[in-house]
């Protein structure tokens, strides 16, 4: 059993997955207060938009605050948690009932609630990494251009038909690398380094190395290294050559692919010509330009 958990904060997205979200929120409390106690867990269902980061930000007298939800409820939670002071935030436990569920697969959570409770009552807080974008914070992908208008077309698309997983984002891929494979010039600096020109098809920034459900775009990315990891695909790149890097980027394996640029940094900057379509943690971000940078072990994360 952890000790270490305290007091219990469970922030959950009623909504999420369909509405599935709601019982599964009375069911992990159920759990947890089982082997806690009952007075260990008090939970905190989200009306909307940005309630999550407010819970999360004044949450008082919670060792331990856990999201319940996808990983756009965790990147509220994140945000509203990064806001304390380092000494005064409660760690950070995931009990994932999303349509991607990228944070939690980092995380080696499983995606059953009774198994990510369980899994919570035995884990032990690590140091992870938190990403910074223009002032804000993401847990876990920024991307921009091909694979940001893929990854918000699948929200979308789970949206209005309520499925989720890996298929639907496949689905959202292939339309969207036959309908809109556009390229985008940049200019980027890896920390303190110079200045690099060129232009983009795909262009991902990740903490870990999952995003769109399940795809390691940068498979060597971890929470704990101090690092971004970013991957760029550069054009010309066919139809039928994007299809290939996102079928082989499932398992990690399109960076043997021409074409594919990796780099890793603890500081990345970023200019584009024209304001690209982006994303963060699933979540659409506006700018044309984009400072980015790790903060080393800002969270205790349960795991």
């Amino acid at each position: 059993m952890n000790s270490s958990l305290g007091h219990i904060l469970l922030i959950a997205n009623p909504a999420a997955q369909s509405g599935a979200g709601a019982a599964a929120a009375d069911k992990a409390a159920a759990n947890l207060r089982a082997a806690l106690g009952e007075d260990a867990v008090t939970v905190v269902r989200t009306a909307g938009p940005r309630h999550a980061c407010a819970i999360a930000e004044g949450a008082r007298g919670a060792q331990t605050v856990v999201a319940l939800g996808g990983d756009g409820l965790i990147h509220e939670v994140v945000n509203g948690l990064m806001t304390r002071p380092a000494g005064d935030r409660p760690q950070l436990g995931v009990i994932p009932v999303g349509s991607g569920n990228d944070y939690a697969r980092t995380l080696g959570v499983p995606a059953k609630v009774d198994r990510a409770c369980g899994l919570l009552l035995s884990a032990s807080p690590q140091p992870a990494d938190i990403g910074c974008v223009n002032g804000s914070f993401f847990a876990e992908t920024l991307s921009f251009g091909l694979d940001a208008a893929i990854a918000l077309d699948t929200m979308e698309r789970r949206k209005r038909t309520g499925r989720h997983g890996a298929a639907l984002y496949m689905a959202s891929g292939f339309d969207q690398l036959f309908h809109h494979l556009d390229q985008r010039e940049y200019r980027l600096q890896l920390d303190d380094g110079p200045v690099m020109e060129g232009k983009s098809i795909t262009f991902a920034v990740q903490m870990g190395p999952y995003y769109g459900g399940g795809f390691r775009i940068c498979p060597d990315a971890r929470l704990d290294d101090g690092l971004l990891d970013v991957c760029i695909s550069h054009p010309p790149i066919t139809p039928a050559g994007a299809a290939a890097i996102f079928l082989m980027a499932k398992g990690g394996n399109h960076t043997r692919l021409g074409r594919m640029e990796l780099h890793q940094a603890p500081k990345v900057h970023v200019e584009f010509d024209e304001m690209p379509t982006a994303q963060v943690d699933g979540e659409r971000i506006e700018a044309r330009t984009f400072d980015v940078e790790v903060l080393p072990a800002a969270l205790r994360v349960l795991r």
